[in-house]
């Protein structure tokens, strides 16, 4: 019995096509492939401007200094996530805040988020943890303060949400600067490591593009701190590739999360995943919440199923923070739900043999 993995990323004859005949371009590196990778991906986002980069990480640094982000700031950061997106602020000299999470969305609580602010705020990361787009009442929460807001998109690859206007928004233009990864496991991939900077600030447009090449401008001087975040042409001509497949793999992903919820729903050992009003989750992991997590991935490991417990120590109790201020505090929701959420196999290439394994394991758990 063949093993399901957590991801799979896609690979075809026409991806490899186009890898292939960039490398015999010999144009490697600051050409077509990344603008027309840019061009394309901001008009899926909504974006105004969309720079490729080297991964997420680096698009979360950037996107702290192409708002102005800097020493003696501070930076509102749900605990609930992926590190990078709370390391990228002492990246840039400011200090992380930590606030607590939604119980039935795992977003940030856009009611602690006003708690938190104080005079120091100039940001706030809004993260749409495992595809599920964070609260729209955020934007307008940022824009009455006159506050950067910054969308960690890193997992949200295909996401909508109705904003609070009645507008439909795509992950990407859903702040001021948008932040992707392309890392192997996301919903869509480069080849490697890969990231995305999307911006609807006009005043941002051009500056998305300079920072990922060292802050010039096209005649080659240095306005403001940069660095090299080039993406390459080979991961590019991939990307584009990808892309055009977007929609078509989140809709699948779509398909099996309904699958996955109507077997799930009334299990005792399990909760199945809420999806906010107005909506439209992307998937990129499928959790389950259950007080018995560890349990319930050694089962699926011995029956040859992959899967993995989110997140199991929260951003600021890890030891990189261990100086903060808040390493100690108790947050309710993400407490609760740190190390009790187990992500199952959700990629759009999953057979239907795969599925069938995955629920009928699930099932079994239970009984």
């Amino acid at each position: 019995m063949d093993r399901i993995p957590t991801a799979r990323p896609s690979w075809t004859d026409e991806m490899r096509e186009a890898a292939v005949s960039t490398l015999d371009s010999r144009h490697w590196v600051k050409g077509p492939k990344g603008r027309e990778f840019g061009e394309k991906f901001a008009k899926h986002c909504g974006a105004l401007s969309a720079a490729p980069c080297q991964n997420g990480s680096s698009s979360l640094w950037a996107a702290l200094r192409l708002v102005g982000i800097g020493e003696g700031d501070e930076v509102i950061v749900p605990s609930f996530t992926f590190i990078a997106s709370a390391t990228a602020i002492p990246l840039v000299g400011a200090t992380p805040v930590f606030v607590d999470i939604e119980e039935d969305y795992w977003c940030l609580d856009v009611d602690a988020v006003e708690r938190a602010i104080t005079p120091r705020t100039k940001a706030v990361i809004g993260v749409h943890i495992f595809g599920q787009p964070y609260d729209p009442r955020l934007v307008e929460l940022c824009k009455s303060k006159d506050i950067a807001l910054i969308e960690d998109a890193a997992q949200a690859h295909g996401a909508t949400q109705i904003s609070v206007s009645g507008d439909k928004l795509v992950a990407g233009s859903m702040g001021d600067v948008g932040c992707f990864s392309f890392f192997p496991s996301k919903n869509m991939a480069v080849g490697g490591e890969g990231g995305m900077l999307t911006t609807t600030n006009p005043k941002l447009t051009e500056k998305v593009k300079a920072i990922t090449n060292h802050g010039r401008t096209p005649n080659l001087e240095s306005m403001e701190l940069g660095s090299n975040l080039r993406m390459s042409e080979v991961s590019a001509a991939i990307g584009i590739i990808q892309l055009s497949n977007l929609n078509d793999w989140v809709e699948k992903r779509r398909q099996i999360a309904n699958r996955y919820n109507d077997a799930f729903k009334n299990l005792h050992s399990v909760s199945i995943p809420k999806v906010r009003p107005g909506a439209e989750h992307a998937w990129h992991q499928y959790c389950l919440f259950s007080e018995r997590a560890e349990e319930l991935t050694k089962y699926l490991d011995k029956n040859n199923i992959d899967s993995r417990i989110y997140y199991s120590k929260p951003c600021h109790h890890q030891a990189v923070f261990s100086k903060h201020s808040q390493f100690e505090d108790p947050f309710e929701v993400t407490d609760k739900i740190a190390g009790s959420l187990v992500a199952i196999p959700v990629m759009h290439e999953l057979t239907e043999q795969e599925i069938e394994r995955i629920i009928s394991a699930i099932i079994s758990f239970e009984n």
